[in-house]
């Protein structure tokens, strides 16, 4: 892999297996058991079994770590195990670490799940508490005295200026928030199922950080979401119709920080995605406009139209009314706005919900699904698609 040229992974591997606990406020169970829960719906799913796995991989923000997780669901010998850093950056990067191990003959079956008590215990939304001193954390000490103590107050300052450079209205953001609900209102599985939204209800919610309202932010989420993921050739003899990883990729910008990249030339981009939209284009050989659905992470509604912006779908300013058309589907599930904030692990499960047909909000004829991981942070990202 190299950001200066095509990588061979795609193709090489598949999500054969998908599985979640429900979605709620308060689990009523530990993170480790709502883990564990996941990863056994998932290998149910891909009709695989505890002792075909050797491999896992989580986030390094996840408390259960592998070896306990194996432990607690039944799985013997690991030949691999890893976690990626960085929070929803390392959504997409978890499968890629997966296809990388079941390609390079490291493991044959790895799962990779993220489980949390987010709502019910340590809530991410309420700001910098509690931490290690670490050389990351030295960054945040220079925002945290001037009041920015939360995602959403960082996030507020690129959005601030996104609108100032192209003359628009913080109600543009509500085109992303009507479309998560639209479709969450839809999905039995989503938080807010029977609750859409309208550009009205959006512009009346309560501000948080100017310009960011309410129905900006994502949710809290207690919750655990697991994949499968094996080689190919051994995907064709599952169950399930498999979920090519067509393309995988990591990335992070010049200047990077955790959220608070507030010192480079410009404000109103997203550079790490960038780095990954570059790299999924090249490895693939694709475009935006191969792509049938787009699953972007949307912690906050401003991220995704930059997102949209940074992979091509739009010019720069352009992705509110490209969202407020309908001209991608867009997060199908619902998304962490609607569905579950999942870190965008249920995101990655919706991309193969719709190559496999099985969505509640399915697209026609859909073979190659883009999935997004955080934004403002070292990020991933993946296209997934259809077995020939």
């Amino acid at each position: 892999m190299s950001i200066r040229r095509a990588d061979s992974l795609g193709g090489k591997a598949a999500i054969v297996g998908i599985g979640a606990t429900e979605f709620s406020k308060d689990s009523g169970r530990s993170e480790l058991k709502l883990a564990v829960e996941a990863v056994r719906a998932a290998l149910d799913d891909a009709g695989l079994t505890p002792a075909d796995v050797d491999g896992l991989v989580t986030f390094t923000m996840d408390t259960s770590p592998e070896i306990t997780v194996a432990q607690a669901a039944g799985i013997g010998e690991l030949s691999f195990f890893s976690r990626i850093h960085y929070g929803g950056g390392a959504a997409c990067a978890t499968v890629q670490q997966a296809a990388l191990a079941v390609a390079s003959g490291v493991a044959d079956v790895v799962v990779c799940y993220r489980a949390f008590n987010e709502r019910s215990g340590r809530r991410f939304g309420s700001g910098v508490q509690r931490r290690e001193p670490t050389a990351e954390g030295a960054a945040l000490g220079w925002n945290l005295p001037y009041g920015l103590l939360t995602p959403a107050s960082w996030v507020a300052m690129a959005a601030r200026r996104y609108l100032h450079a192209y003359g628009l209205d913080p109600e543009v953001f509500g085109h992303v928030a009507v479309v998560d609900r639209l479709h969450a209102a839809r999905n039995p599985a989503a938080y807010f199922h029977g609750k859409p939204i309208t550009l009205a209800d959006h512009a009346a919610s309560r501000w948080i950080v100017e310009p960011l309202r309410l129905l900006d932010c994502c949710q809290e989420t207690d919750g655990g979401q697991a994949l499968v993921v094996t080689s190919l050739e051994r995907a064709r003899d599952l169950p399930r119709p498999p979920a090519v990883v067509v393309a995988a990729a990591q990335g992070a910008g010049r200047s990077q920080e955790q959220m608070t990249s507030f010192y480079r030339d410009g404000l109103t981009g997203l550079p790490e995605t960038a780095v990954v939209a570059r790299q999924l284009w090249r490895s693939s050989g694709l475009s935006p406009a191969d792509i049938d659905v787009g699953i972007l992470y949307d912690h906050f509604t401003p991220f995704v139209l930059m997102q949209l912006e940074e992979f091509g779908f739009c010019g720069p300013g352009e992705a509110g009314a490209f969202v407020a058309a309908d001209t991608l589907p867009l997060n199908t599930h619902g998304g962490q706005l609607g569905e579950a904030y999942l870190h965008g692990m249920n995101g990655i499960a919706e991309a193969v919900r719709q190559i496999r047909g099985t969505s509640v909000n399915q697209v026609a004829g859909a073979a190659r699904s883009l999935v997004t991981a955080g934004t403002g942070v070292p990020t991933s990202g993946l296209v997934i698609g259809s077995d020939g």
